[in-house]
Formats: structure tokens, sequence, C-alpha cells
């Protein structure tokens, strides 16, 4: 599987996320969330409020990847549910509750917006963190043999990880909803890399370009794992819950290095970064589709929108 494309003339910093029959795209100095409702295309563009410029010390090696991580978790969420809006099930037709109710005519609606996002955001990562870091660590834990001996179990404990990981993702892949997300991620995969050919953002180029990407929000959570595993490498504790507390402790750091390593991975072409690509380009064999063309005028209507005036302003 060739993990590069030939026609690339430079790499941006543009990344986006597939959302609700939608796309979300970041750029240096804004973000738009694109939806194709069924009244048509919805178009959602924001001014990015830029953490460096708040504090330069956010914006440090290091630290600047769980700020970013974190931003970008909120965002994420904050669109996805924008998205939502636009498809409502039957439940979310129902009368609201009082506690609802209390809370928007007390707090404001823009109060409880941001609440429930928080919320959400919190939720998505204590599950990623319970399923993908603490799990494995407890299971391992109740192997006894393992216990005093740390260079098997942690070998134990990668390896229940990486198959925790991949069978979670194989199974969101076969689920029928997340089917038409994947296409939209495809679509904005394809419409990035013909921008960064520097192709007229047309659907005839866009289409036969791959849907497989090296700077994807896959392949980071891929990174993230294998960082874990090293970092494990380094506790010397045989008490499981001891152990799971220290892996909390160290998710900072494991996703401050990860980032670093991504932000490097996409600056430089070469077989050593070619290598650490890899594995996290055959995850999207299971995280991407190829999309129809609908999708693929969403991914350009949305990428279109925060390209910056100043050409080159968005070179990684």
């Amino acid at each position: 599987m060739a993990n590069q494309n030939p026609q690339e003339k430079f790499k941006t910093l543009i990344g986006g996320q597939a959302l609700i029959e939608g796309i979300l795209m970041r750029g240096p100095e804004k973000q738009a969330i694109v939806v194709r409702s069924p009244e048509g295309l919805v178009k959602k563009v924001e001014d990015l409020r830029l953490t460096k410029k708040r504090a330069k010390i956010l914006s440090w090696p290091l630290i600047r990847g769980v700020v970013n991580f974190g931003a970008s978790m909120f965002n994420g969420v904050k669109a996805l549910m924008f998205s939502a809006e636009y498809f409502p099930d039957e439940e979310s037709d129902a009368e609201p509750s009082r506690f609802e109710k209390w809370a928007e005519k007390h707090l404001g609606s823009e109060w409880v917006e941001k609440a429930v996002t928080y919320f959400a955001v919190v939720v998505g990562i204590a599950f990623s963190v319970g399923l993908f870091i603490l799990l494995p660590t407890f299971l391992t834990g109740l192997i006894s043999g393992l216990r005093e001996n740390y260079l098997a179990r942690n070998l134990t404990e990668g390896a229940v990880k990486i198959v925790l990981f991949l069978g979670y993702m194989i199974l969101v892949s076969q689920m029928k909803d997340m089917k038409r997300v994947f296409s939209y991620h495809g679509a904005e995969h394809k419409t990035i890399r013909c921008y960064e050919a520097k192709l007229p953002l047309t659907v005839e180029n866009v289409r036969p370009m791959t849907r497989f990407h090296p700077r994807c929000g896959t392949s980071f959570l891929l990174v993230v794992v294998c960082i874990s595993i090293l970092c494990g490498a380094f506790l010397r504790v045989s008490n499981t819950f001891a152990r799971m507390g220290l892996h909390l402790l160290m998710l900072p750091v494991i996703v401050a290095i990860s980032y670093e390593i991504n932000r490097f991975v996409g600056r430089h072409d070469n077989a050593f970064t070619r290598a650490l690509t890899t594995p996290g380009l055959c995850m999207q064999r299971f995280t991407t589709n190829e999309p129809d063309d609908s999708m693929i005028e969403v991914a350009i209507e949305a990428l279109t929108a925060v390209i910056p005036e100043e050409e080159g302003a968005d070179q990684w």
C-alpha cells in the first residue's frame, strides 16, 4: 500500500474530522463545519482562538500536545453535536426534562451547551482510557504468574492493548451508521490530498486521490497506545491498582510525546518516517471508506472555507 501521494507538492497543517453527514475542517485561522442536511448544505465557519496567542507557554514542545489534544476533543465533540441536530432521533423529539428547562432558564442555553460538551469530552476520554489503558492492566493483573515478572507483564499488557484497540476499531467499522461516517472520513483525506497536490478542488480531481493520509487522528491514537506500552516498560510495581494509577499519571506525558512524534512524522518524508506511519495507514483501511461524490462536495466546501488568504500560511 502506498503511504505517500506521489503528487504531493507540500504538507498542510489543515486537518479534519468526519461528522454525521458532514465534515469539520480546521485551518490555521478558521474552522468550518459543513453538513448535508435534509434541506441542503449547512455551513458554519468560526475564527479560531489560538492558544499560542493567549499564552506563549502553551505552544512549547510537550505542553502544546496536551493543550491541542484537549482543544481538538472539545471542538470535535461540539461539531459532532452540531451535525447531530439535523438528524434527530425519536428520543431527541421528546419534551425536555424539568432539569433541562431549569438549567436553560437560569444558566442560559450557551452555558448548558458548554456543560454538555465538556461532559461528553470527559466521558469520551474516560471510556478510551478505561478500555485501552486501564482494562489491559487490570486483566493482566489477574494472571498471578506475571505479577513479579515485569517484562512479561508489560509485553502481555501491550498485546492486550493492541488487540482491544484493533478489535474495537474493526467492530465499529462494521456498524451501518459508522460506514457513512468513515466514508466522510475518506472524503476528508482525499480532499486534503488533492489540495496538497496543488490541484483545483473539484470532484473530478479529488475522486482518484488515495483515502489514506499519514497525518490522521487514527494514526495518532495508535501512536498513543504504542507509547503507553513503551512507558509501561519502566514500571516496576506489582500491585495492579497502583499500576493503573501510575498509567493515569503518565497519560499527559504519553499524549505529549505522541503529539511530537506525529508532528515530526508530518514534517518529514523518508524511510524512517514512512515506517512509523505504516501501521496507522493500515488501520485506515478500517476507519476510512471510499466516499461518493456528494460527500466529496461537502469536504471541498469545508476545506475551501479554511484555506488562509496568505499562500503558505498553512504550511506544516
